[in-house]
């Protein structure tokens, strides 16, 4: 997939809002989970989301235009940017009659997305992260209906409680049934004449909530998560939206991921590769011993079967590939040059033009 927010959405940079939000709409529909069940709709669909959620922010736009994704910030923080299927399909079907349900039919609540930033040893082995984001809730005034307490929202006269109102025009094609937002209650179907003092109506208020999460072994860079439930809440007893969790991953110092390999560069010094030696390499696990063959060369791998990354929910691991490197002194004493001196002589001077490289044999070993 794209990188780009512009090539997500499929159009120039100098697009405007609307059509920025014609192709979001366009795309949302197209992937949404609920209508797509492609495997990776989802992802594409939350790609599509993050992307409109960037560029339909003007600030954020322009950041992004100047910089790229690091004008962002790097850690994508957290965002509240998603489409109900509903909305979608009413731009399709909402003019005309029996294309659409009511308006105030379930509906289910806004998904949610936060960044989660972990350690190379977190994402390996595991761990349970506590965190804190902010989203819609029924009020707890007025127990989201919306109404002060000891007061009740009552049902819409002019659309009889069903949010909408319809009118039947006469067309060259015969008659057609045109449905619309209800203007008195504003879709709502009820009409509130004393609004709620903390929600002022709206029936929801924004609390913080705190979550112990558990982050399963094996996770990697780009990882999300899934949290049922804990999104934003449902409309008209719909069901709630769902936590999205995107994982970071940060370098470690030494290790270097390779799907559920590690690989470890290790320098060793010329004797060490000569007359072999068992030296002590760092492992996930901590040091583990590893012999050295007398006359390995640089370049050569060595496997410690296990020593990987777990793979994601099971019980076996990838591998720790070593690499070896030949580490040649800078400086010598001057008895130790004596002695590469005395060694420079018993090896002779002639030298063999090789076939193939380090990067070569490296690139070999390494699978291509």
């Amino acid at each position: 997939m794209s990188s780009d927010y512009y090539e997500i959405l499929g159009v120039g940079r100098n697009a405007t809002d609307d059509e920025l939000k014609a192709a979001f709409r366009k795309l949302a529909r197209q992937y949404h989970p609920d209508v797509n069940k492609d495997p990776h709709a989802e992802e594409k669909f939350k790609e599509i989301n993050e992307a409109y959620g960037a560029l339909s922010d003007s600030e954020k736009r322009a950041r992004y235009d100047r910089f790229g994704k690091e004008g962002l910030g790097g850690s994508g923080g957290f965002h509240d940017y998603t489409v109900d299927i509903n909305d979608l399909f009413e731009g399709l079907f909402g003019g005309f009659g029996g294309g659409r349900r009511s308006r105030n039919a379930p509906r289910r609540g806004r998904d949610l997305q936060m960044q989660i930033s972990l350690t190379f040893e977190e994402a390996v082995f595991g761990v349970e992260k506590e965190i804190e984001f902010s989203r819609d809730e029924p009020c707890s005034h007025c127990q989201g209906n919306g109404a002060e307490p000891g007061t009740k929202p009552v049902k819409c006269s002019t659309c009889n409680g069903q949010g909408e109102v319809r009118q039947v025009r006469q067309t060259f094609l015969g008659q057609m049934v045109q449905t619309g937002t209800c203007p008195t209650c504003n879709g709502r179907g009820e009409i509130i004449s004393t609004p709620c003092k903390v929600c002022r109506g709206s029936g929801l208020e924004r609390k913080k909530v705190a979550k112990k999460v558990q982050i399963p072994a094996g996770v990697d860079h780009g990882t999300q998560i899934r949290l049922n439930g804990e999104g934003g809440p449902g409309e008209n007893g719909g069901p709630s939206g769902s936590l999205f969790l995107a994982l970071s991953v940060q370098p470690h110092q030494f290790f270097k991921r390779r799907e559920n390999d590690v690989l470890l560069n290790l320098d060793i010094n010329v004797a060490q590769a000569v007359l072999g030696a068992e030296v002590d390499v760092p492992t996930l696990d901590g040091e583990d011993k590893l012999k050295i063959p007398a006359g390995t060369q640089p370049g050569k791998i060595f496997t410690l079967k296990g020593k990987g990354i777990p793979f994601l929910r099971q019980k076996h691991r990838g591998n720790q590939l070593v690499i070896v490197n030949v580490a040649i002194p800078a400086k010598l004493t001057k008895e130790q040059r004596e002695l590469f001196e005395k060694l420079a002589e018993s090896l002779g001077t002639t030298v063999k033009p090789q076939e193939k490289g380090f990067l070569d044999w490296l690139s070999e070993a390494l699978g291509g």
